[in-house]
């Protein structure tokens, strides 16, 4: 399993960890800082899922105009963990 930390920009979140499984799964996803609550519930939603079809699914969130937000920065985050930025 391999391990991700990344500090997104323009969020309320500081820091989003997760890691990519031999199984080629996402696991433990957390955010730190942010929406607690609604940060939390992703992080149990996304145990186990695919993190291409995450990073797709994500993309171009947005949260109150800032163009960006906490799930679209997760999603920047798995596309340059599995070399797609």
């Amino acid at each position: 399993m391999k391990s991700y930390s990344f500090t997104p920009q323009g969020v309320c979140a500081k820091r989003i960890t997760f890691a990519i499984g031999d199984d080629g799964k996402l696991h433990d996803v957390h955010f730190v800082g942010g929406c607690p609550g609604n940060l939390s519930a992703i992080g149990k939603l996304l145990e186990g899922a695919d993190p291409q079809s995450t990073a797709d699914l994500l993309q171009g969130n947005d949260c109150r105009g800032r163009g960006t937000s906490c799930a679209d920065q997760l999603a920047i985050a798995l596309n340059g963990a599995l070399g797609k930025q």
